[in-house]
């Protein structure tokens, strides 16, 4: 795998400055609104189920710094960052975390079904691996249609040991869909290792009875991540070649907000976390070949705790969904004997202890 530190010096001579300047700004903004998702959830602001990118911002700045307008991309439930670095600004995204109206799923998706038709980012999937032959249709479907683009269909390591996997594989060959599988393989699916879950560890080699190419890539190098995929996407796109993109990347917490993470050493969790942390790692190379300087750094950061700020802010103050529109975008079109709004006028006072 390539390291952080030569493939950004590399990098440097032919890269624009502001485009260096714009991914360590968007890891920023990963990593800031992450963690006060985290102190929200402490709160109680937000509920239900809630799995954070902290440790990942390389990954998914990498990645969306690839894709092109015409790309669609289809993720598991670790996808706040990803929906952020599509483009979709942070206010939506936090009030969707809410529960609010305002949020980019009218409040109905929370933190694991995130979705922006206008920016192609088809949602958060909770059922693991229920993306994949989503992604694998889609794909088809730009083929069929003669239209542009690729398809990201993105999942966690412990998705290749699903059967639907493999299923998508095999279509996505024969069919020559332009669909890259990207795989954030942090070394734990949930609690358990890849070496304990996985008897092929090396995940690149889990399309190789397809005839499918498969690479492995550092995920704390947000240059290495951007420039592999541009790879894969021009070849899939070009050549209707499906890949795999095993990102090997370091998940700084426990699989979801209330994992106590006690199946990792701490040792193993704090050595990980100092040595593999990409937005402190790529500020300093930043500052290493004076690109950026100390008080950049430090206006970035203000800039982005305000942006943030301000999304928990917007939040805070948006309306809760009405019980009226309870059942409300169920079904693309009417559908006759389904439930309504009296039904739903019906629900809240039923909620509410009324007879």
């Amino acid at each position: 795998m390539a390291k952080v530190e030569d493939a950004a010096r590399a990098a440097l001579e032919r890269e624009h400055v502001d485009d260096l300047k714009h991914y360590y700004s968007q890891m920023l903004l990963l990593r800031r609104f992450e963690e006060r998702t985290s102190e929200m959830y402490v709160k109680a602001r937000i509920g239900g189920y809630c799995h954070l990118n902290l440790g990942e911002e390389a990954t998914i700045v990498g990645l969306m710094a690839a894709l092109t307008p015409d790309d669609y991309i289809f993720t598991n439930y670790r996808e706040h960052g990803y929906i952020l670095a599509r483009g979709v600004p942070p206010g939506p995204v936090m009030a969707e975390l809410f529960g609010k109206e305002t949020g980019v799923a009218r409040g109905r998706g929370g933190s694991m079904h995130l979705f922006s038709r206008e920016h192609h980012f088809m949602g958060g999937y909770a059922i693991v691996g229920g993306q994949v032959p989503l992604a694998v249709g889609a794909a088809y479907a730009l083929r069929y249609q003669g239209r542009p683009g690729v398809v990201v269909a993105q999942m966690g390591d412990g998705t290749t040991n699903i059967g639907a996997f493999y299923e998508s594989l095999n279509l996505a060959k024969l069919w020559q869909c332009p669909v890259l599988f990207f795989i954030v393989n942090n070394g734990y699916g949930m609690g358990t290792s890849v070496a304990m879950g996985s008897s092929e560890p090396d995940l690149w080699k889990k399309g190789a009875s397809f005839r499918i190419h498969g690479e492995q890539i550092d995920g704390t190098d947000v240059l290495a991540v951007r420039d592999a995929v541009r790879r894969l996407r021009a070849r899939a796109e070009a050549e209707g070649e499906p890949a795999i993109l095993d990102v090997v990347s370091f998940r700084f917490r426990g699989h979801s907000v209330i994992d106590a993470d006690r199946y990792r050493d701490p040792e193993f969790v704090r050595a990980g976390r100092a040595a593999h942390d990409p937005v402190r790692n790529f500020a300093a190379l930043l500052l290493e070949h004076a690109i950026v300087d100390e008080a950049w750094l430090k206006a970035t950061a203000e800039r982005i705790d305000r942006e943030v700020q301000e999304a928990i802010d917007f939040a805070n103050a948006s309306p809760d969904p009405s019980f009226e529109d309870l059942y409300a975008n169920m079904y693309a079109t009417p559908v006759p004997n389904t439930p309504g709004p009296e039904d739903a006028l019906h629900a809240a006072r039923i909620n509410r202890g009324e007879s």
